[in-house]
């Protein structure tokens, strides 16, 4: 589709300027450019088609944003080179959500949309395409499922009757996700409008995709997933841009799906560190539906077993309202869940405080398997970064000053802050006042054998790195899973044992609480309940708040006070944060650069990978835009400068050393 010789060009005769997002991670050319559109692309050169133009002097790709009558620039313009293809590939609504996702994140356009459109398949544009008859009405779903959660059929009501609902959705111990938020989405369809779900990995999409055939049909729905392949992946969003199917499934691909009169956004486990996009502007699943959702007036569903900071700011703010069960309905669908390390454990096994399977949990895993049922043993996986902990009451140690994780440098250096670089050389435990630091205790290697040997005859099954298993027999077996893989027994398992909890309470992270809460909820609510035989053990203090949330099963208690704490403190979501990671001379470059909002407070610089350093900026939410505005317009003068050493610009990050 190339014009024709330059000197016989003339421009289209109506809307003949072409404003264009080109493909150019530059932050300072982070704007649209003028172009004139030759008269012999008129026909194809519509709003959301891939061009090539002169940028430059080299031929670069872009986005052909809208058709003006006029254009702003005073100089001549160049014309576009080319149309790649007449396929409108970009929607509006979608290039609206990438600016505004650019503006959060601090980034550029084009780099939210190389994330938000996939790469283009010439070979499935070109199969044939015959526009989609509209399918049969579909009746809305029943709420059979939702009626454990007082709040969940007026939920289903609203989507049906096409109402912007927000919900932030408890689940209960052994519930079918995926059947519920299928509920969601057939409420949603049946109210004339189109769904985007997004879920952490691709074993809960095949889940989540099953559901949705069951309650849609055939043909209402496609899944995209980065790891289907450039073709399947291509084929499905254009199903989507098309308006063939209402309603995407997928992981954190599916978070800009082109989906026509959206009106529900959802998404599952948002707390999972996989909605967290590790290419730049470095968004968040999350933040993406839910902007979505607030631009197109659409309704948002955030659920799991767990509950987030986050997710808990949405419903004290009353942006969402909270949908969980009653206690009665809770107690009897809870399996008996019990720690090791509080009075009466100790009182009866001594060696419970330090043993890491006590005789506790060898007795449930014993009862279950004469009861001829399976047992799940969860083992934080490899990896984990040991912290810095009181060696006496096991609390983590934090920085006097900025409340950051300590760290010991040297075997013989004294703790120094993470977040600010402080050294804290006369540190006291705040909580039993303390002075020795202890490393904590990492994941076990050889659990499998172990148990393999406890257990003679019994079956030994793992899930992990190497193969994630989906399901396991009903019948007696030990089932040792890493968090995130833990695979789904017939009828339930007998008994869950939570092994090593120290390597997940004391990681070096914002986080720590919340996510062993998080991941021991996953691996609890795959237990039988109590009046089935279901127990749980958790081989940690039942004194610690996390403990105390799982043994209540009470996420949205746990997250209320993970809040407060983080308000206090000073922590995001409380406040909005910028993690800035370069050279040293780079960043403090960049920052001397930026025009912080009034408020700022820079805490750094502390070590990071390699020859890098951090620093990071915090600032209450009202002047978050500020925020990310000034570090914006700092990275597009170092660029227009051509600074030779890049830095890393991330708001909100997921984990801040």
């Amino acid at each position: 589709m190339t014009g024709t010789r330059r000197s016989d060009r003339r421009p289209a005769d109506g809307s003949p300027v072409a404003r264009v997002c080109v493909d150019v991670p530059l932050a300072h050319l982070d704007r649209p450019f003028d172009y004139l559109v030759p008269a012999e692309l008129d026909a194809v050169a519509a709003s959301g088609v891939r061009v090539k133009v002169r940028f430059a002097g080299q031929l670069v790709d872009g986005w052909l944003l809208e058709r003006a009558d006029d254009s702003g620039h005073t100089g001549r313009l160049a014309y576009l080179e080319k149309v790649v293809s007449p396929e409108p590939v970009l929607a509006p609504e979608i290039a609206r959500l990438a600016r505004a996702v650019a503006d959060r994140y601090a980034g550029s356009l084009a780099d939210v949309l190389r994330l938000a459109v996939p790469p283009r398949h010439a070979r499935v544009e070109k199969e044939p395409h015959a526009p989609a008859s509209p399918p049969a009405p579909l009746d809305p779903p029943e709420a059979a499922g939702w009626r454990a959660y007082p709040a969940g059929p007026a939920f289903l009501r609203a989507l049906t009757d096409g109402r912007p609902a927000r919900a932030v959705w408890s689940a209960l111990p052994g519930e079918d996700w995926p059947a519920r938020y299928a509920e969601a989405v057939a409420a949603t369809v049946a109210g004339g409008r189109g769904a985007v779900v997004v879920v952490p990995d691709a074993r809960d999409l095949d889940r989540l995709d099953a559901a949705l055939t069951a309650a849609l049909g055939p043909g209402r729905h496609v899944t995209l997933a980065a790891a289907a392949g450039p073709a399947r992946r291509y084929r499905a969003f254009l199903a989507a841009r098309r308006g063939d199917v209402a309603v995407v499934a997928g992981t954190r691909a599916a978070m800009f799906a082109p989906v026509h009169r959206l009106g529900l956004v959802a998404i599952v486990d948002d707390g999972d560190d996989l909605h967290a996009e590790p290419r730049a502007p470095y968004p968040h699943a999350r933040e993406v539906l839910l902007t979505r959702a607030q631009l197109a007036n659409a309704a948002a569903l955030v659920g799991g077993y767990a509950r987030s900071a986050e997710a808990q700011l949405l419903v004290e703010t009353g942006w969402a309202r909270e949908v969980v069960a009653d206690r009665a309905t809770l107690r009897a669908r809870t399996p008996a869940i019990a720690p090791t390390g509080d009075d009466p454990q100790l009182a009866r096994d001594p060696g419970a405080a330090t043993a890491r399977l006590p005789s506790l949990a060898w007795a449930a895993a014993r009862d279950a398997v004469r009861a001829d049922a399976p047992v799940l043993v969860q083992v934080p996986r490899r990896g984990y970064l040991p912290s810095v902990s009181c060696a006496d009451c096991r609390a983590p140690a934090r920085c006097p000053h900025c409340a950051g994780p300590l760290a010991l440098p040297s075997a013989d250096g004294p703790p120094t802050c993470r977040w600010c670089g402080r050294v804290a050389a006369a540190y006291a435990c705040p909580e039993c006042g303390g002075r020795r630091l202890r490393a904590a205790v990492t994941g076990a290697r050889r659990t499998a054998e172990e148990l393999g040997r406890a257990f003679p005859g019994v079956p030994v099954r793992t899930s992990g790195r190497e193969e994630v298993l989906t399901t396991v027999p009903g019948g007696a077996g030990l089932v040792v899973a890493t968090p995130g893989a833990e695979p789904i027994a017939e009828g339930g398992y007998g008994a869950v044992l939570l092994l090593d909890s120290w390597a997940l309470l004391t990681r070096a992270d914002l986080r720590a609480g919340e996510e062993a809460l998080r991941r021991w909820l996953a691996a609890a609510a795959l237990a039988r309940p109590a009046a089935a035989g279901g127990r749980v053990v958790v081989v940690a203090d039942g004194a610690l708040a996390p403990v105390q949330a799982l043994l209540r099963w009470d996420a949205a208690w746990f997250a209320a006070r993970e809040l407060a704490e983080r308000r206090e403190l000073g922590f995001p979501p409380a406040v909005r944060m910028a993690s800035v990671t370069g050279p040293a001379d780079a960043v403090a470059d960049l920052l001397a650069e930026a025009r912080l909002p009034e408020g700022a407070e820079v805490l750094g610089p502390v070590p990071a990978d390699g020859d890098r350093e951090r620093m990071l900026v915090r600032v209450p939410r009202a002047r978050a835009a500020a925020l990310a505005g000034a570090l914006h317009v700092a990275a597009g003068v170092r660029a227009a400068r051509k600074a030779a050493d890049p830095v890393r610009l991330q708001v909100d990050p997921l984990s801040m050393f």
